[in-house]
């Protein structure tokens, strides 16, 4: 007898990487083996020097295929087993090391859109619907567009034995949201890449197409974000380290280094307007929507927890966002003598 293992991995597409995909069939109890691909079809490799390396780093099983079925998801390697240049996990992993005692977790709020040919899901043909407002967290057929697909996504995370926490219809016809954690940088970003995967795989089946395009309309709609929560066992115990969070978020050139790797076309969802702070203003507040960071009311008020970073876009790559955010702001409670 045999398995199917479904080799995934993060290709070299710039400036927003793709999710590619192919099967290796696997006798029953055999352990997953490194594998190849052409890399000069992925934008990773030229052709004259093609060949690149897929290290499984993450499995689970698949619950498209069943059975013993399995989805793994792989870094990219060059052939003399260093990390490929694209490959971003690898720069994740010392800094994840480096703060593990400050045991930080994130949750990340996935939202996406999608769209039926070169329309949202939702839109009329040659027109607009009505403003954003009551399709949010909406119910009924006016309102609601493409919940068959999402319910359909989340029950394949679920049985993927994902962390997966909740979806929510967005504030535009065909906008979702779902989230993925509370789980550590390197968890929570493996396990974000195989929900998005499933993402776009159960949509084939609807012959309808998912996009992490920040402004997938443009106008006077809301932009898709993955708005990032955040926190350490400091921050879970006194408020003052949250604060001091915030503060590293703000300090020097850390806003504009943080936000110039929060996701392609990121200047045209935050300007400002539809709950966004500006792309090049730092801020930060309890209950603020508008702000670059919000502290949740309840964090205030119970003087401990997390804070939510609303800046990422929906294209953000996980191991980049979760880095960053770790390395800055674990180095500022170190530095406040808050660890």
């Amino acid at each position: 007898m045999s398995y199917k293992a479904e080799y995934i991995w993060i290709d070299g597409t710039e400036p927003t990487a793709k999710l590619r995909s192919k099967t290796k069939i696997l006798a029953d109890g055999a352990e997953l083996p490194v594998w190849g691909f052409d890399g000069s079809s992925t934008n990773q490799a030229e052709g004259h020097a093609s060949d690149r390396v897929l290290q499984p780093v993450f499995s689970c099983p698949d619950p498209i295929r069943g059975g013993n079925n399995l989805l793994v998801l792989c870094e990219v390697l060059n052939i003399d087993m260093t990390p490929h240049e694209s490959n971003t996990r690898a720069l994740l992993r010392p800094v994840a090391e480096k703060f593990a005692s400050q045991e930080a977790i994130f949750g990340i709020e996935q939202e996406y859109t999608f769209f039926d040919g070169t329309r949202p899901l939702g839109f009329p043909v040659g027109g607009f619907p009505a403003a954003q407002g009551g399709y949010y967290c909406g119910v009924g057929s006016d309102e609601i567009f493409g919940r068959d697909i999402v319910e359909k996504h989340l029950d394949h995370c679920l049985a993927a034995g994902l962390e997966i926490s909740g979806i929510n219809a967005e504030v535009m016809p065909g906008q979702w949201e779902f989230q993925v954690g509370p789980l550590g940088p390197l968890e929570v970003s493996d396990q974000l890449w195989i929900a998005r995967w499933l993402l776009y795989r159960t949509a084939e089946d609807f012959n309808v197409s998912a996009t992490l395009n920040p402004k997938p309309v443009k106008g006077d709609w809301n932009g898709a974000g993955a708005h990032t929560n955040f926190s350490t066992r400091a921050m879970r115990e006194d408020y003052r380290a949250i604060i001091s969070a915030c503060e590293a978020l703000g300090e020097g050139s850390k806003p504009l280094d943080h936000v110039k790797n929060y996701g392609a076309g990121i200047d045209e969802r935050l300007t400002g307007l539809h709950e966004t702070a500006p792309w090049n203003e730092f801020s930060y507040g309890v209950s603020d929507r508008g702000a670059s960071v919000r502290i949740p009311w309840q964090v205030e008020k119970d003087g401990k927890g997390y804070i939510e970073d609303r800046r990422p876009n929906a294209n953000v790559d996980p191991y980049v966002v979760t880095r960053l955010i770790t390395d800055t702001c674990c180095t500022g409670l170190e530095k406040d003598g808050l660890v």
